[in-house]
């Protein structure tokens, strides 16, 4: 039975006070160590998120009173504005070339640094610079030198005889010339892949080199197969970034010539600090917004048809 004294003691002489005051401490100093984040979040991404959303039903500008027009941006983006098509088919088309050669480039530069040899580590952060450089304004203005018409790409081109190629100028060339850059920059994914290669069990590479299977068989046999989870990561990420890039098109062709590097960004661009349509720039974005989420959407449901894990999962 208890007693009064028992009854009626103060909360703080309880057994379990001391334990709910320490996490009740714990958690206050926890939010204010990742307070600096949350106010970045609310205040950099999640308000300019929902706002891009209620200025894509209005007609709003930097120069005008903002007015509320409905769905008139999505209908007329749809509807009334060919270029809009025309940037969508570019960049899908600068998606599909840029990413599967920037994976694959990465993942065949990495099995070549997979190697105990000396100097391998000063090999393998020659062959990441270039992503610490990538995606900057100068960067992109070294590569519109390399690929003008007396740019040291048609010089090298001189010295083998063949004629120059006017890179930036061909419609047929411009959009090839621009993917080169990201794949250029393949850095990132070959350290992921670099990392996926070292967990490989040595094991069994020897039990294929016992069976009589060559390298090729080896690679498609064991090596990929295990790498799926890592490549599913390259290519979501991948796609999500030449989905919005900006700065090479911008850059280095501006678009031209004859819109054939217009890339989604560069239009979003145009319509928001060029003719000051921002209303019907936020549309766009939330359009881009939805198309790369149906396309990261799609990878994942279908990465378990070709993705493997060590624990015999689809990864979801």
């Amino acid at each position: 039975m208890q007693t009064p004294s028992a009854a009626i003691a103060p909360e703080e002489t309880r057994p379990d006070s001391t334990p709910r005051k320490r996490r009740a401490k714990g958690q206050r100093i926890g939010l204010l160590y990742i307070s600096p984040w949350l106010i970045g979040f609310v205040v950099l991404t999640l308000v300019p998120f929902v706002a891009s959303l209620v200025y894509s039903f209005t007609d709003y500008s930097m120069v005008r009173e903002q007015r509320f027009i409905g769905w008139a941006n999505y209908i007329e983006m749809f509807t009334k504005d060919p270029v809009f098509y025309q940037s969508l088919r570019v960049t899908l088309l600068y998606v599909v070339m840029a990413v599967p050669a920037k994976l694959i480039i990465a993942l065949l530069v990495a099995m070549l640094l997979n190697r105990q040899m000396r100097g391998m580590g000063i090999y393998r952060t020659i062959y990441y610079l270039p992503s610490i450089l990538g995606g900057s304004v100068a960067v992109s203005v070294l590569w519109r030198f390399l690929f003008m018409r007396e740019g040291l790409v048609n010089e090298f081109l001189a010295k083998l005889s063949l004629p120059p190629l006017n890179w930036l100028g061909d419609p047929d060339l411009a959009l090839f010339t621009i993917t080169l850059l990201p794949v250029w920059e393949f850095g990132s994914s070959m350290v992921l892949f670099l990392a996926g290669l070292k967990q490989v069990p040595r094991e069994l590479y020897e039990a294929s080199t016992v069976d009589g299977a060559g390298k090729v068989r080896t690679f498609f046999s064991i090596t990929l197969p295990l790498l799926t989870p890592i490549i599913l990561f390259n290519l979501i990420m991948q796609t999500i970034n030449a989905f919005q890039q900006f700065t090479a098109a911008f850059v280095i062709t501006n678009g031209g010539p004859m819109k054939a590097t217009y890339l989604y960004g560069v239009m979003l661009y145009d319509n928001a600090f060029q003719f000051f349509r921002m209303g019907y720039a936020s549309a766009q974005s939330w359009v881009l917004f939805l198309i790369i989420l149906a396309f990261t959407f799609v990878l994942f449901k279908t990465s378990n048809r070709w993705a493997h894990y060590e624990d015999g999962g689809d990864g979801r």
